[in-house]
């Protein structure tokens, strides 16, 4: 075995979960289907999942997490006519090949030059169902991305924003930033984020941390004010989508004992906000 960290880069982040997508798809009962995953991850990605600590048994907040966030793109763009979806950390996600999304919609993916490059090529002969950009942004970049937030605000009438995967490798300051500038450009209407609680960044760490990854990956961002934390910036929380609540309307609550941990949790309501809380899919308003 290399005396590597599993996770070297961000970028292997994109294949690990890769891989989740790509263990869900192969299931019998799976709640979406990824044809491209396997692919995309690779032999990397299964390293990185094999080295990891526990990897396969905790990929359902991965799926749970994919499944919701595909329900509530779709309902985005049936309901409230969103023309426009900027994905910022893309990673290798294949939703413009694998939703049916309408052919007039423009879908904008944003990651880094390499990740781009190797998603160009790997998918180079597959056909996205929309208008597909990708845009190598090192969005750590402050000029670079409201350069693109500008470019993409100037030919759009509402932009629903992703980041997934993304806000917890940030400094709270740079979410700061980062919702600034994307408050910055009037068509951006919506945002949708994952965002866990201070307790799961705890539990991540001494999963996956120092040992596990390298020192220029740190998980980081877990606002004590949870969606709130959004507000000031000009976002406001409309919904959060609870990872505890959503695995178990998709059947993915796939932990020890989780039947012991809901028996637990009705003889004490008050922790109840508390395990809702510690992972999830926000839903974040223009205000």
């Amino acid at each position: 075995m290399s005396d590597q960290p599993a996770i070297r880069h961000v970028s292997d982040t994109a294949l690990w979960v890769a891989v989740y997508r790509a263990m869900e798809s192969e299931r019998e009962d799976a709640l979406f289907h990824d044809p491209f995953a396997r692919r995309l991850a690779g032999e990397r990605g299964t390293q990185i999942v094999n080295e990891l600590p526990r990897a396969k048994s905790y990929s359902w907040p991965m799926v749970v997490r994919t499944q919701v966030l595909d329900e509530l793109i779709l309902d985005a763009l049936e309901r409230d006519g969103y023309d426009t979806v900027l994905n910022l950390a893309a990673g290798l996600d294949t939703r413009p090949y694998r939703l049916a999304l309408p052919a007039s919609l423009r879908w904008i993916e944003a990651d880094l030059p390499e990740m781009i490059e190797y998603k160009n090529t790997a998918l180079k002969e597959v056909r996205a169902f929309c208008r597909l950009e990708r845009h190598a942004v090192d969005l750590a970049d402050q000029s670079a991305r409201c350069a693109l937030f500008a470019r993409v605000s100037a030919a759009a009438n509402r932009v629903l924003v992703i980041t997934e995967g993304l806000l917890i490798y940030l400094g709270a300051d740079q979410v700061k930033a980062l919702a600034a500038d994307l408050h910055q450009q009037a068509p951006f209407k919506r945002w949708l984020t994952d965002l866990i609680s201070p307790r799961t960044l705890g539990i991540m760490r001494r999963y996956y941390g120092k040992k596990h990854t390298a020192s220029n990956v740190r998980f980081q961002f877990a606002p004590a004010e949870h969606v709130e934390f959004f507000r000031p910036l000009g976002w406001k929380p409309a919904a959060f989508h609870s990872m505890w609540d959503e695995a178990k309307r998709l059947k993915r609550r796939e932990i020890p004992f989780a039947w012991l941990v809901q028996a637990q949790l009705a003889l004490m309501p008050g922790k109840r906000e508390e395990v809702r809380r510690m992972g999830g899919m926000a839903v974040l308003e223009r205000e």
